[in-house]
């Protein structure tokens, strides 16, 4: 029966377009919908549909799995006229973004219910983004592009201010709502420059469909010096420097990470990176390589003044959240060391390197935000070093989760973190960029300090007194933070130690 309802589903596409292709986005949307017709008609009392969207996420990111590693090893195929290309690694991407969903959804459940605001309508704006995210890990057109970019965008608008009694959170989502406007104004801009310029009939190599990456590509080959290309070019990589936190388009990401709620934090440091990362993979590597004489050195800087921001910034900072979001900042300029030995060396393990690290990065951040909503009191915002004083005591568990997580961030071995940097490094060492990679090693070293230093709190400084704890954001024990939370942690670790041995599905 599914198959048949599948055919007559592509019988009714126009032009041989296959609705199909865009199916988990579809069900998403309609998942959307149905959530929020539910809770508008939802009785007084019952239960809502938080817990069915948590599972949904779920199942529909161990399907995409199972769909990519039955697609064979470098087959693509193309849909609504070359818009999309769907692979291996894209299917891998969907599941990223599914499974980045599921973690959101499953913490919003756990900090939500304590600030005391509605889960429904988080769903909702969760599911619209992962849609958004989803459709980003396969464009091949800018004008799907933007489109998606921006579904994204606004559902982010809306979740970082999500609750609204707090100014933290009110004061986050309008920084983030005014920054991210100026670079999606600067990246359309970028957009219109390519398109008037390949569209000019009296320049080589004019394109029918000046947004189509692959047409583009070759009208940018043939036209390397042409001013307009040169500049939109430039102002689409600063509407994707934004979206990655790179310098010097990350002077939002302390407030912003601080202020709005850790699930949100974490979804925006995990998934908005990442497609930020698969959008300038696929921009570098696709229309705008003819480039890369001019754009490897600006984007090796680029790289090197994000290590040293991200890493130099962290080092005196005491609250968490502010601390992850430098961090982040430092992670993004690691994995603009794959971006550019990718450009450099023109092949695709580096790429593959660069996805690889997100996943990582992804298995370890959720952990330390999974311990920080668990740990977060009224204010989720004013969590800081001093509030984890002796957690390892008092949470063995949580202690563990978090011990293990940052040492991935840190690089630690047998972490799935050490492997992923040791793989950018190959990257970057292969492609010749030596003083990236000796920039790459002095913020490593650096970055030992502070996530070695929240360590040290947690393990060995001695917990707070009664009068001290009540004074500040936390309780003397932490809350329960149920089986199914617990359980998830768990796996995250697991994983995390588990990749540092082995990594034999990277062969894709």
């Amino acid at each position: 029966m599914l198959t048949q309802a599948a055919e007559t589903f592509r019988s009714l596409a126009p032009n041989g377009v296959d609705w199909s292709s865009i199916a988990p986005e579809i069900a998403l949307g309609v998942w959307a919908l149905y959530v929020l017709l539910r809770e508008a008609f939802r009785k007084p009392g019952s239960r809502g549909a938080a817990t069915f969207t948590t599972i949904f996420l779920l199942l529909f990111s161990l399907l995409c799995v199972r769909n990519a590693f039955a697609i064979p090893a470098g087959a693509s195929a193309s849909f609504f006229g070359g818009m999309i290309e769907q692979s291996r690694t894209t299917e891998l991407l969907r599941a990223f973004f599914l499974f980045s969903g599921f973690l959101t959804t499953l913490l919003g459940g756990t900090l939500l219910k304590k600030q005391g605001v509605p889960q429904a309508e988080f769903d909702v704006l969760i599911l619209l983004a992962t849609a958004g995210l989803m459709l980003l890990a396969q464009v091949r057109d800018f004008i799907l592009l933007f489109v998606a970019l921006e579904t994204m965008s606004i559902s982010m608008y809306v979740l970082v201010a999500y609750i609204r009694h707090s100014a933290s959170s009110l004061e986050a989502g309008i920084k983030y709502l005014t920054q991210s406007g100026l670079s999606s104004a600067l990246l359309l801009a970028g957009i219109a420059l390519l398109f008037g310029a390949a569209g000019n009939t009296a320049l080589p190599g004019a394109c029918a469909d000046p947004f189509s990456f692959r047409e583009l590509r070759v009208f940018i080959f043939l036209n390397q010096g042409n001013a307009f290309v040169l500049g939109g070019a430039a102002l689409v990589l600063c509407g994707l420097f934004f979206k990655i936190a790179a310098v010097p388009f990350q002077i939002w990401v302390g407030d912003v990470y601080q202020g709005a709620p850790t699930p949100v934090t974490a979804y925006l440091g995990v998934a908005s990176k990442a497609a930020g990362f698969v959008l300038l993979v696929n921009v570098v590597t696709g229309p705008l390589l003819p480039l890369r004489g001019v754009l490897l050195p600006l984007l090796s800087a680029v790289a090197i003044l994000t290590i040293l921001f991200g890493n130099l910034a962290a080092l005196g900072q005491q609250n968490v959240k502010r601390l992850m979001g430098l961090s982040g900042i430092a992670h993004a300029g690691y994995l603009l060391m794959g971006v550019c030995a990718a450009m450099a060396l023109n092949v695709d393990w580096p790429i593959v390197a660069v996805y690889f690290y997100l996943f990582t990065y992804l298995l370890a951040s959720y952990a330390i935000f999974g311990v920080m909503s668990v740990l977060s009191g009224e204010d989720d915002s004013a969590q800081t070093l001093n509030d984890y004083a002796g957690l390892m005591k008092r949470d063995s568990f949580l202690g563990g989760i978090l011990a293990v997580s940052l040492g991935s961030l840190a690089g630690i071995p047998p972490m799935a973190g050490f492997v992923a940097k040791l793989f950018l490094f190959i990257a970057a060492f292969t492609a010749h960029l030596y003083w990236l990679a000796a920039v790459g090693l002095f913020g490593v070293v650096v970055s030992i300090y502070y996530y070695f230093n929240w360590m040290r709190v947690a393990v060995f400084v001695p917990c707070k007194t009664e009068d001290e704890v009540e004074a500040g954001t936390l309780k003397a024990a932490p809350i329960a933070s149920g089986f199914w939370l617990r359980t998830v942690l768990t796996t995250l670790a697991l994983i995390t130690v588990c990749l540092g041995f082995w990594q034999g599905f990277l062969a894709l």
